[in-house]
């Protein structure tokens, strides 16, 4: 059983922290998340900028370099950052934007048209939005024709679920993440999720689960080992973020 863990974060306090909403997270380092994770066969993820991260990019660059090559980094940018630095960011790893609508911290999504088809023109970025899904009809017309979205924890919310159905079906990929955290039937939301695209489901730790009501479990595998069958669960443990992610298996 391979696993790609396709959400989690690094938080470094060596590097910028900012309060967010009153919260400030406790330290998570790259050791950290290795203890964390030893013997759950992970070949290779994604740390994720956090809202406490703003517009930090060296805690990501120390991390990528702490893991190696087969992990990449979410990245949150001003629009105006120049494309000589989204480039050096690409070159050590980063293969993706993220829009932290649920908590700050990121561009404002006034921004994701233009930015996100710019860092997708420019490095081949995909752009990452963390957003309850009962808000998705509002912008639904911008994301169905951007090149590449993925949409973060299952779109949080029952409510949106029907929103976020639709925009599967154009091609956006959902992260199978943060169960703990989430207001909705997961079970019921992994089935419907892959019965309209199997390609688009990727599973991460969400590590180390800040703010979640319950922080990820190893139980949490369990319960896509147990709903589909094998072939199935490698999509959404390994193969569906590594073709999203590096474009390879």
């Amino acid at each position: 059983m391979r696993i790609f863990d396709a959400h989690f974060h690094i938080i470094d306090f060596n590097y910028p922290i900012i309060e967010n909403q009153g919260y400030t997270p406790p330290s998570y380092g790259t050791e950290d998340y290795r203890k964390d994770t030893l013997g759950l066969h992970i070949k290779g993820g994604a740390i994720v900028s956090g809202s406490f991260q703003g517009f930090d990019q060296q805690y990501l660059i120390n991390a990528l370099s702490e893991l190696g090559p087969a992990y990449c980094g979410v990245t949150q940018l001003p629009f105006d950052t120049s494309n000589e630095e989204i480039l050096k960011l690409n070159e050590v790893g980063v293969k993706a934007l993220r829009f932290n609508i649920k908590r700050g911290g990121s561009e404002d999504l006034s921004k994701l048209d233009y930015f996100a088809r710019r860092v997708h023109e420019l490095a081949g970025w995909h752009s990452e939005l963390y957003i309850d899904s009962k808000e998705l009809s509002d912008i639904a017309p911008i994301i169905e024709k951007l090149p590449a979205i993925s949409v973060d924890h299952l779109g949080l919310s029952e409510e949106g679920l029907p929103h976020l159905l639709k925009l599967v079906n154009q091609g956006v990929h959902v992260k199978a993440t943060g169960f703990g955290r989430v207001d909705l039937n997961v079970e019921n939301a992994l089935k419907s999720i892959y019965e309209v695209n199997p390609q688009a489901l990727m599973f991460g730790t969400d590590l180390p689960s800040t703010r979640a009501k319950r922080p990820f479990q190893r139980c949490d595998i369990e319960i896509i080992r147990q709903i589909f069958d094998g072939k199935a669960v490698e999509r959404i443990l390994y193969e569906n973020a590594m073709k999203w992610y590096f474009k390879t298996l």
